[in-house]
């Protein structure tokens, strides 16, 4: 185990989050002698959220450790999401001694099958000998293609063998970053000057990536809008003028559905065409070609056959594309069709203004976006609040808007809010969160206070499980969703102050802003977790539909898919 938290060291690992148990000691034996600081986490699902956070703003593999049995079971759904949203994690698990394994011992479970299912790799180490090299094939495998997460399970006879480690003589192994054939890069290029309406549609894979510098030359060279997709939000600067919106179902733009709409040809970047985003392909695929570009040759047709297929890495694709656009010609100047997407911006935007009582969802990420800087982090997770948050929140720089968007966990935000403080703490980091969420997990508001992490929680509370209300419309329903914080519900402020930390609640539109400003003030002097729970009107919905065609005033007009656009 001593030679395995040397290569923890030596991979970048400054911070693990778990809980120790009896079948995991030696491990954490030999962690207490080293550089590693380690969180001590309420759940183990808290764990690997935070490990989550952790590795989505560093970039690299976040840890998460736990005993035998259930800290296993809980780690699931962290794999699960760690998967979906391709973040390189490392969950390790304690285990019985292998001569009890077949024999049902106490919290003995075959954890590495349970987790095959949601991880890139689930393995169970049979020999001290391979301790280092398993743990470097770990982060390896983690880092490498389409990231993900591994989970190692560690028999505890197994522990405590020893083996013969120099780390003086080793490295971390090398990842491969996958660059596209030349002939493949002319051919997307042939397809974009043809294209009269292009856009690039940048997913999450451009920030993972590390490609927002090469995206960005290469739309401002050719004069390309930009859409981002939820996971791609912060690829593409929202207050560019090439900033094209969000096409989707939910987390959406209407301005930048009208867009994609007329669109003619869309050269899609590390994304994986989710159905929230498609909706209907019928009305998504009609009338435009598609370049799909995706460091996984199984993305590539997974649910659409593209026009042009293209293996690779984000950022040596969006660089061979640039240079190729160099070489064929001058910087373009802003044409018709980069006016026209302005122009839908400038006349298709929602309302955020609302001065009503209750308050109405749009005017808290109104405050929101005004008042926090724009290099601010900002956490969400799944509900109405992330679909508005994905409507109405401005997002500016790379590893600044973190979402747990295709497992959607209730609870991420706090312990990945908590990550995320942990890596950066000279960040502002802000979780907004749902009331329903935000009690998945909120035992782990008592870690960041118990070791001092500060962070600012909006919770959006319409007292509903507002998501499954509305979806429930369309039936006739309105079952077991009152959450309501009052008589035998909670009162979240309390829950906040039992656990040692500040909180208010609003209720006047006017307020937020002051509320912010205070919550801003109390983390940084107090060095704690504070919430503003921000009290919203019951029956408020969020604008979303079955495909792109939801926005029901837009059409596109026939004159304008016909025009000249080659100025």
């Amino acid at each position: 185990m001593e030679a395995v938290v040397e290569v923890l060291e030596s991979e970048g690992v400054d911070t693990v989050f778990g809980i120790p148990g009896a079948a995991i000691l030696p491990l954490y034996a030999a962690l207490q002698n080293s550089s590693i600081r380690h969180i001590t986490v309420r759940h183990e699902e808290g764990g690997t959220h935070a490990a989550d956070g952790w590795a989505r703003v560093t970039g690299n593999v976040g840890v998460c450790i736990g005993t035998s049995g259930p800290a296993g079971t809980n780690m699931i759904t962290g794999l699960y999401t760690a998967l979906a949203d391709s973040i390189p994690m490392i969950c390790v698990t304690g285990q019985a001694v292998t001569s009890k394994l077949h024999q049902e011992a106490f919290q003995a479970v075959d954890i590495v099958e349970i987790a095959k299912p949601v991880t890139k790799w689930a393995v169970q180490l049979k020999e001290p000998a391979q301790a280092p090299w398993l743990f470097r094939e770990a982060f390896r495998v983690a880092r490498s293609g389409r990231p993900g997460p591994v989970l190692i399970d560690l028999p505890l006879d197994v522990q405590r063998g020893s083996c013969r480690y120099d780390r003086a003589l080793d490295a971390p192994l090398p990842v491969e970053v996958p660059k596209p054939l030349p002939k493949v890069v002319r051919a997307a290029m042939d397809l974009l000057e043809e294209a009269r309406r292009p856009i690039i549609l940048a997913g999450g894979g451009v920030i993972i990536g590390d490609a927002t510098e090469e995206l960005r030359a290469l739309a401002e060279h050719l004069q390309v809008p930009v859409q981002v997709t939820l996971m791609g939000k912060g690829a593409f600067p929202e207050d560019h003028p090439l900033f094209a919106g969000m096409a989707g179902t939910q987390t959406q733009t209407r301005w930048g559905n009208a867009a994609f709409l007329e669109s003619d040809l869309v050269l899609a970047v590390g994304a994986r065409f989710g159905d929230r985003h498609t909706g209907d392909l019928d009305v998504y695929r009609r009338g435009r070609k598609f370049v799909h570009v995706d460091i996984d040759p199984m993305q590539i047709g997974r649910v659409f056959e593209p026009d042009l297929g293209v293996l690779g890495h984000a950022r040596p694709v969006l660089a061979d594309l640039r240079d190729e656009a160099r070489r064929r010609g001058k910087p373009q100047e802003p044409g018709r069709w980069p006016r026209r997407v302005a122009e839908l911006r400038g006349t298709m935007g929602r309302r955020d203004d609302f001065e009503d009582v209750p308050i109405k969802p749009p005017r808290v990420f109104k405050e929101i976006n005004e008042y926090f800087p724009r290099d601010t982090t900002f956490v969400t997770a799944i509900g109405l609040y992330q679909i508005w948050s994905g409507q109405f929140q401005t997002t500016y720089l790379p590893r600044r808007y973190l979402v747990c968007g295709q497992a959607g966990p209730l609870g991420w935000e706090v312990p990945a809010a908590m990550g995320v403080k942990l890596a950066h703490p000279e960040r502002q980091v802000v979780a907004v969160v749902g009331d329903y969420s935000f009690q998945f997990l909120m035992e782990e508001v008592a870690v960041a206070a118990q070791y001092r992490v500060p962070f600012v929680i909006v919770m959006i509370n319409n007292e509903y499980l507002g998501l499954i209300r509305q979806a429930e419309l369309p039936y006739g329903m309105n079952y077991a969703v009152d959450l309501h914080y009052g008589e035998g519900g909670i009162d979240h402020v309390k829950a906040m102050e039992a656990f040692g930390c500040p909180a208010r609640r609003v209720e006047l539109p006017g307020d937020i802003r002051d509320a912010l400003a205070w919550a801003s003030a109390e983390a940084a002097d107090k060095r704690l977790p504070v919430l503003v729970e921000v009290m919203v009107e019951r029956e408020a919905n969020a604008a979303m539909g079955p495909s792109l065609e939801a926005v029901k005033e837009f059409e596109p007009l026939p004159e304008l898919i016909t025009a000249d656009w080659s100025d």
